[in-house]
């Protein structure tokens, strides 16, 4: 993969992960439970590697936060850019480098961005006095979110090896 063709797809999955958001909000589709901002990060590290992931994973919320006013800025967007970030991070480098399947990479990501999003609301809650809980605020996210993290761990490994292999096939042409 070239550096402009990573560039290219690490734009548009930036926008897809500004646009779904908005298509789900449009038609009363609650974000909190499916989740739709963390499938284009995840695809970007799983598929471009974790320095394309962490860009996608800070980008989008932050740009979204600003355009759109979703991730709220407080509490919400702190603690999910750093989960996002983490997720591209940790997906990429889970999978290319250490070679690890595309559901393992997505579990760890998944896993160890929720720890970088609690410990992002413990040092909000320190610093800004914010009157949260933060393991009350995280549990609720958890539960809320299992139907989207149900849908990630089907949708994403499919996604990410038609997109491999749709890859492969033009980089041999």
């Amino acid at each position: 993969m070239t550096f402009t063709f990573k560039l290219v797809v690490n734009a548009i999955l930036v926008a897809l992960g500004i646009g779904i958001p908005i298509i789900f909000h449009m038609f009363g589709i609650m974000g909190k439970v499916f989740l739709p901002m963390h499938i284009p990060v995840l695809i970007a590290g799983l598929l471009l590697g974790s320095r394309a992931g962490s860009i996608t994973g800070f980008l989008t919320p932050l740009l979204s936060s600003l355009l759109t006013g979703m991730p709220p800025f407080m509490p919400t967007l702190p603690a999910m850019t750093v989960e996002l970030l983490v997720y591209g991070f940790v997906s990429g480098y889970l999978r290319h480098k250490f070679k690890l399947s595309l559901v393992i990479a997505l579990l760890g990501a998944m896993v160890i961005g929720r720890a970088g999003s609690l410990i992002m609301l413990y040092i909000m809650a320190l610093l800004f006095q914010i009157k949260i809980d933060p393991i009350t605020y995280f549990s609720a996210g958890i539960i809320t979110g299992l139907p989207g993290v149900c849908i990630q761990l089907i949708l994403i490994p499919l996604l990410v090896s038609k997109l491999q292999t749709m890859i492969k096939r033009n980089d041999e042409k």
